[in-house]
């Protein structure tokens, strides 16, 4: 507090319980020449206080052993996929990653998958979800068809132009 400037501590606790009540790890305030700026970290301990959050990859990532035998006949029926490596990341089919995220192939824990492969989609159906900065977002079908790959499972972190799957 240099330049003999003070600060109100109600207004310094009502930023810190702004952190807190919303998870925000920084939070800054600035009015002319005045600046006040609260900070905090999350200790390893402090993992527990987002278990809310976290909770619903684990139980995702139960449910997926389920979802294979839906998945493994409906394999036969989609003619073999090219490998990972040999798909065109500017295949017209492929659905790539608009944002970093988390990515679920349904909307809640035990619920329906968006997408199986070989089933088909409508243009602008949700074929999934990706969850950034706790905010689920709506991944659309760019185009009509079947899914012929699924390149993510439920609870993979996904990057920016991340391939997601194809449809043909």
């Amino acid at each position: 507090m240099s330049n003999g400037i003070t600060f109100d501590p109600e207004a310094i606790r009502a930023l810190a319980q702004i952190l807190k009540d919303t998870d925000l790890t920084e939070i800054e305030l600035v009015e002319k020449d005045s600046r006040i700026r609260v900070a905090r970290s999350h200790p390893p301990a402090a993992a527990a206080s987002t278990a809310p959050q976290m909770a619903w990859p684990p139980q995702m990532m139960m449910q997926a052993p389920a979802a294979a035998p839906v998945a493994a006949p409906m394999a036969a029926v989609v003619a073999p996929a090219p490998a990972l490596d040999t798909l065109d990341p500017k295949h017209p089919g492929m659905v790539t990653s608009p944002m970093v995220g988390v990515a679920y192939l349904a909307p809640e824990p035990g619920a329906t998958p968006f997408i199986t492969l070989g089933g088909k989609v409508a243009q602008g159906q949700t074929v999934l979800l990706i969850e950034a900065m706790k905010t689920f977002n709506q991944i659309k079908a760019p185009k009509a068809g079947t899914v012929t790959r699924i390149l993510i499972e439920t609870g993979t972190p996904v990057e920016y132009g991340e391939p997601l799957l194809v449809i043909e």
